[in-house]
């Protein structure tokens, strides 16, 4: 046989080796289901902007997005495993560690923040017949909670004008949507709303009394959290929604996608007009007062709400550490 004859063999040889040997293609992987729970608003608006435009997908990450009307829901629902992730206040974090939560949960909480989203962008928004803080003496104001979020926030904007938690008659209301719609209703003469809410009731006629930033100075408002087990046992997904998350405000930053990102936020938050819709895009997109662009979670900002809780919560207790509420390598793993 010659050479000619042999290679010719091998050849067809290993042709039908090939046919016959399965090819070993690697089967895609499913995406890994993460149920999220947030209030309604527009700190919700980066997790939009993640499903149109395919960032999760790309992280092979299939996030589902629920609201909830309270807090209280919020933390019942962690704790119970019905959601893997919230974006709530990071003060509901500290007070349910801390044993000093609306609701009692059964057992010691294990809750943690892994990534900030911004300060609260909170507004104190009170009917047009109310003149100023002052004027809120006798009047009724909405909490979502006494005890956890943005009530000791409001209660603190108050103490500085010369008013006590006495001086008004409280109502729970619930989340941003809810208080909004007791403002307008008459339900409330006054609340804590954040935006793009306070431009609906600014909208509506309803006067804006005062600014927590501009007020109290540095404060870490929204988080993600989620319980510290979960951190361990879904590692993989919630790594991918935090790089998926900070991918969506990139996006939503970016000049060349202002049109599309406005028309996102108008298409979600019920048909928004667009005067109003472009207030809360530079509004919630200023580069030093709106969605952090990092994701960090502020030193400072963290500090001002232990100090609040210090001096607000009961049982009272000085509390100093923000690091028991914060996982504090998550960010940087999953953005490395």
């Amino acid at each position: 046989m010659n050479m000619r004859e042999i290679n010719r063999r091998s050849l067809i040889a290993g042709g039908a080796a090939a046919i016959a040997a399965p090819r070993l293609i690697p089967a895609a992987r499913a995406a890994e289901p993460l149920r999220v729970v947030a209030f309604a608003g527009a700190s919700n608006w980066p997790f939009w902007a993640c499903l149109q435009e395919g960032f999760f997908a790309r992280e092979n990450v299939d996030a589902v997005l629920d609201f909830t009307p309270n807090s209280i829901d919020l933390a019942k629902n962690m704790m119970a495993g019905k959601y893997d992730l919230a974006l709530s206040s990071v003060d509901n974090v500290v007070a349910y560690n801390e044993g000093q939560g609306e609701a009692d949960l059964g057992a010691p909480t294990d809750f943690a923040a892994l990534f900030g989203v911004d300060n609260g962008l909170l507004s104190v928004m009170a009917a047009p017949e109310i003149a100023d803080l002052k004027a809120l003496k006798g009047q009724t104001i909405s909490v979502d909670a006494m005890t956890t979020g943005f009530a000791f926030v409001l209660r603190e904007i108050m103490a500085r004008n010369g008013l006590s938690a006495d001086d008004v008659t409280w109502v729970k209301a619930g989340g941003g949507a809810q208080r909004l719609e007791g403002l307008l209703n008459g339900g409330a003469k006054a609340t804590l709303l954040n935006t793009p809410l306070d431009l609906v009731a600014e909208a509506r006629g309803f006067r804006r009394l005062a600014r927590a930033r501009d007020v109290l100075g540095a404060y870490q408002g929204i988080v993600a959290m989620a319980r510290r087990g979960t951190v361990k046992e879904k590692a993989a997904a919630l790594r991918g929604f935090t790089r998926a998350f900070h991918s969506g405000v990139q996006w939503l930053a970016a000049p060349a996608n202002k049109d599309k990102a406005i028309a996102l936020l108008m298409a979600k938050m019920n048909g928004m007009p667009a005067p109003a819709a472009l207030k809360a895009y530079e509004r919630l997109l200023d580069p030093a007062d709106g969605i952090y662009r990092d994701l960090r979670i502020d030193a400072a900002g963290m500090k001002a709400v232990l100090e609040l809780r210090g001096k607000y919560a009961q049982p009272p207790r000085p509390l100093t550490d923000a690091g028991r509420y914060i996982d504090a390598g998550f960010l940087e793993a999953a953005l490395k």
